[in-house]
């Protein structure tokens, strides 16, 4: 084997593959990345037996062949190397060598035979994608994902397909977030739980362009197909939240606010709630909602604070407790100027929505407060 490539191109390569090598393994091979030749190109591919990804790189290929190399040091060592083009290429010994300018390092090298082959998809249901709008629909729904395995179905989003529209829904059992999108094309109705794991990487990978990606989705497994990239990742098992009917449909209290400067009012008392000092402890917000305005106020042992602003409400005066970071999260994904916030109850879910956007939601339950 014998290639020459553009190091930018290859970095680019390497950087979409190596966070799905496996580092914790009982199989050393896949600790590694597979390179593989065809015509002008290399094939790219790493695997942890639950995500595999393939990327494709334009190259010289002078010599075709397939090698796994160790995927930190591989990388590591391209990353320092000058921004200039790089042969690479296998000697007598089944070692790599890494020729740039001045630079020679040679690296061991595994048996591409034993590297274990992607799964074979047999898509029974598919959708395409401009690959800003899913970009946009996995920012404004992961964070929202559960971090807590024991219950491994909502540590993934639900992708589903009813009545023509794509719903991503994510949940941790105290908020929700959920984006849709109306298809231009019909589509069959599906659904699957794809992990988050695979979405963040996913979105890593995709660009912010108007570039098709395709999504399609089997039994227990699901592929992302774009021009020089597959991703293959297994599903999530189990029953997904019925969503739909834990959105309250009405609301008894609303107000219409600027969403920088709330965001602005929640990051400052954030500082006294989310204390540095007493890092075991979180202490909630307490939101007022009077006539025309609305009052934010925590207090603890590091000392207290309050947030007054001037909003358009309407319905009745309402207290609330709430995590900060639950609303901060949802404000840093939405880009309108003005969002409605909906309160039921003091104990009722609130809902922060986009005043012109009516495709994102993002639900958060309560926290009870303390009687004075």
């Amino acid at each position: 084997m014998k290639i020459v490539c553009e190091k930018e191109k290859l970095i680019k390569g390497i950087n979409s593959v190596i966070k799905t090598t496996s580092l914790k393994t009982t199989m050393p091979i896949l600790e590694g990345i597979l390179i593989q030749t065809n015509k002008n190109e290399i094939k790219l591919t790493s695997y942890d037996l639950e995500i595999g990804i393939e990327y494709i790189v334009q190259a010289n290929i002078k010599e075709e062949g397939s090698i796994v190399v160790n995927s930190i040091m591989f990388s590591e060592i391209i990353k320092k190397l000058p921004n200039t083009d790089i042969s690479i290429s296998l000697n007598e010994k089944n070692l790599l060598i890494i020729e740039c300018e001045g630079s020679i390092y040679k690296l061991t090298t595994m048996n591409p035979e034993e590297f274990p082959e992607l799964p074979k998809i047999n898509i029974e249901n598919s959708v395409n994608l401009e690959q800003c709008i899913l970009k946009n629909m996995i920012r404004k729904t992961i964070f929202a994902v559960s971090n807590e395995e024991n219950r491994p179905i909502f540590t993934g989003c639900l992708f589903e397909i009813i009545d023509n529209k794509l719903n991503v829904v994510a949940v941790d059992g105290f908020r929700l977030a959920w984006k849709n999108k109306i298809l231009s094309t019909k589509q069959n109705n599906f659904s699957a739980v794809i992990p988050s794991k695979t979405l963040n990487e996913i979105n890593k990978i995709i660009l912010d362009s108007y570039d098709n990606i395709k999504i399609g989705i089997s039994k227990n497994q699901a592929l992302f197909e774009m021009e020089k990239c597959k991703v293959v990742t297994r599903l999530l098992d189990g029953e997904f939240l019925n969503y739909s009917s834990v959105i309250p449909t009405s609301w008894e209290t609303r107000i219409r606010v600027n969403k920088e400067l709330i965001q602005n009012c929640f990051e400052r008392i954030s500082l006294i709630s989310a204390s540095v000092i007493e890092k075991e402890k979180k202490y909630p917000v307490k939101l007022f909602v009077d006539i025309g305005k609305i009052v934010i106020s925590c207090a603890n042992q590091m000392g207290d604070a309050k947030e007054e602003m001037y909003v358009s409400t309407e319905g009745k005066n309402i207290e609330i407790g709430i995590n900060p970071k639950y609303f901060l999260d949802a404000l840093k994904v939405i880009e309108d100027e003005e969002i409605f916030i909906d309160f039921g109850n003091s104990i009722s879910p609130c809902i922060i929505r986009p005043v012109e956007d009516g495709d994102y939601l993002y639900m958060v339950l309560p926290i009870r407060l303390k009687e004075d």
